[in-house]
């Protein structure tokens, strides 16, 4: 199974796709968080539907030092998963889908779900715990949202997109559920899985010219 779109593996992700952008101003501002167009082929044979995640590996573990203007995110910080997206239920004919096609935007406080297009259901993503002490930025947040990296750390992060092929007509997982409940839910189920990754910081200081 092969997963491709718009983007190099390994490369800089595009602007367009980011919950947040490089700022000179203000450090940075909301981007227009479309999720990126992907397409797939090869699904092995007994696949019932598809499950897909985004995971950037590289967030801080400590979520007080983000975007502290007296503070500089080490590269040595040991570092913890991030989900961006959680999707589930996507039929087992589909083959992708277009750029912008489950989020277009930034919306304050959450888009809604777990309900979305084509039959499927959204999880949880992680801003809703990133989030949560935010009085105007607080609420649910189903479906995509983009890279949104500190702009105090060193660090270039990566955003992990991962599809699954799974032997599951629906998954085992309800209401408000998370990217590890998703991927607790179908192990021993999973008959291929492609991932690609790209990179994106919003730190000027991070070294980009190799992934540009």
């Amino acid at each position: 199974m092969r997963l491709t779109s718009s983007f190099d593996d390994n490369r800089r992700l595009p602007d367009n796709i980011a919950f947040a952008m490089a700022d000179p101003e203000r450090r940075f501002r909301f981007g227009a968080n479309r999720n990126p167009g992907l397409t797939w082929s090869d699904p092995p044979a007994g696949t019932r539907s598809f499950v897909l995640t985004c995971h950037d590996p590289d967030a801080p573990s400590r979520f007080e030092h983000i975007n502290r203007e007296d503070f500089v995110i080490p590269e040595a910080m040991p570092r913890i998963d991030f989900f961006h997206w959680v999707l589930v239920d996507l039929r087992p004919a589909c083959r992708g889908f277009a750029e912008g096609e489950f989020s277009s935007g930034v919306m304050p406080r959450g888009k809604p779900g777990p309900a979305t297009r084509f039959g499927a259901r959204h999880g949880l993503n992680d801003f809703t715990r990133g989030f949560a002490g935010d009085a105007h930025m607080a609420g649910d947040y189903f479906g995509y949202d983009g890279p949104c990296p500190p702009w105090n750390d060193e660090r270039v992060h990566r955003y992990v997109f991962t599809l699954y092929a799974v032997d599951l007509e629906r998954c085992p997982v309800e209401g408000r559920f998370t990217g590890p409940d998703v991927l607790r839910a179908i192990q021993g189920h999973v008959l291929g899985e492609a991932s690609l990754t790209g990179r994106y910081a919003l730190n000027p200081c991070a070294a980009l010219t190799e992934v540009a």
